[in-house]
């Protein structure tokens, strides 16, 4: 019998297999990266887009609200207070230099001619605290948002708008 030729076609599907199976691996292995690449930039997107959203923790969300960033704010520095605080264990004072928060220098100007009423209301309500319900910073938080109601209710009839303060803010705060 005459020796059988060797199978061409036969050499050649192994070959062609490998090279398909080398192919097919390296593009899946692209695919792969790819969809690992579009996870990771729309994760990084959607997390940079919270971030924006989203307000910092120690900023309180309804001071973002009270005035527009195109137009600063303006702030009315009254001359400092000292009160007698109600007694719990003897005389105890407090001394506190504050500033108004106001829309602007126009409120400013307005508000110079009401500042005896407005230091009567601060005074009334400093000598009424406890130097325990001021002593720590919610107690602080607490009474500047009083005072600003007892201000903005003692200015609404003048000015006829029931938010004129917009915050109270503590330069100084010393209990004695």
């Amino acid at each position: 019998m005459p020796p059988a030729a060797p199978n061409v076609q036969a050499e050649e599907m192994p070959a062609k297999r490998g090279l398909a199976s080398k192919l097919l691996r390296a593009l899946l292995i692209l695919l792969l990266i790819a969809a690992i690449t579009v996870g990771v930039s729309a994760f990084l997107l959607l997390q940079k887009k919270n971030d924006v959203a989203t307000p910092l923790a120690d900023e309180p969300v309804a001071a973002q609200s009270d005035f527009k960033l195109n137009t600063p704010p303006s702030f009315l520095s009254l001359d400092p207070f000292v009160v007698n605080l109600l007694s719990e264990n003897g005389e105890r004072y407090l001394q506190v230099v504050m500033a108004l928060r106001v829309a602007d220098q126009k409120t400013i100007d307005a508000l110079t001619m009401f500042v005896p009423e407005v230091r009567h209301r601060i005074n009334l309500r400093l000598a009424g605290k406890l130097p325990s319900e001021i002593a720590g910073p919610s107690g602080r938080e607490q009474l500047a948002e009083e005072l600003k109601q007892d201000i903005n209710r003692s200015l609404a009839p003048a000015f006829g708008n029931p938010q004129i303060v917009q915050a109270v803010l503590f330069n100084n705060f010393i209990i004695q």
